[in-house]
């Protein structure tokens, strides 16, 4: 069983990025992260980026791309992550509006079907990434997330699979990452509480409810390829935050999981 890899998720970064986004890729490199997912470009070309990774020994693990995207440029955004050297293709999440109700639902199912297929034509493989509204609703006899990959097939669709958001879901995580093991490549390692309202507070990690060592156990042996460290709000600097984060990995002394 191959060890996993770590890397981080950049709209952690989203405002460092737009100001310098070399400079931030720079940073996250000398922290140690072997590979980006990226949520935007920032207005940059993708033979730009490809060159900065080239020369950071940094990893394109994919792109996060929304809805929109997918449906006017389509080929586009597959090119452009060819082009940076990325392997996933991920939708990040689906606008409200189209997931009201369970044919909403069904609609998204069969898109992200026809779209896993065409990427995987063009040497790409497609996930999705949850959050806590797919847990919401009950699409036949399961939640909209599970009936997800019950629908698609395994070889279109597979699992970015965000368990600090399962877990604000109240489901269990380590129950998760068993029942799809082998279609997850990709888990964002993410910490959380909850605060004051009951909302989400993303934490860095080892700092939240979220036990990550036996994530990260049960990771490895789900087949896992990336952990995607992922802060949505961060309390600190973003640029101090995801340092604390790669601080407590390095702490762990885990032989699952590769750090440069």
């Amino acid at each position: 069983m191959g060890k996993m890899e770590v890397g981080l998720q950049l709209y952690t970064l989203r405002d460092q990025m737009a100001i310098d986004l070399e400079g931030t890729l720079r940073h996250v490199a000398a922290l140690g992260y072997s590979g980006v997912e990226f949520a935007g470009y920032f207005g940059r070309s993708a033979q730009e980026i490809r060159s900065l990774l080239d020369e950071l020994n940094l990893k394109a693990i994919g792109s996060h791309i929304g809805l929109t995207n997918i449906s006017e440029n389509l080929q586009g955004e597959i090119d452009f992550i060819k082009t940076i050297g990325g392997s996933y293709f991920t939708c990040p999440s689906v606008p409200e509006e189209d997931r009201k109700d369970a044919a909403g639902w069904q609609s998204l199912y069969a898109i992200f079907q026809k779209t896993g297929e065409e990427v995987g034509k063009q040497g790409l493989q497609f996930c999705y990434h949850n959050h806590a509204f797919e847990f919401d609703i009950q699409v036949g006899d399961e939640f909209a997330f599970d009936a997800l990959y019950q629908t698609t097939t395994t070889e279109a669709v597979k699992v970015e699979l965000d368990v600090c958001w399962v877990q604000f879901a109240k489901q269990d995580v380590l129950t998760y990452i068993e029942k799809y093991k082998g279609r997850i490549p990709l888990l964002h390692l993410k910490d959380f509480t909850r605060d004051e309202q009951g909302q989400l507070k993303t934490l860095e990690l080892g700092q939240g409810e979220v036990q990550l060592d036996q994530v990260i156990d049960a990771s490895v042996k789900a087949g896992v390829k990336w952990l995607i460290v992922e802060q949505d709000s961060c309390q600190n600097p973003p640029l101090e935050s995801i340092a604390n984060s790669m601080n407590w990995l390095r702490s762990q002394n885990s032989d699952t999981y590769i750090l440069r």
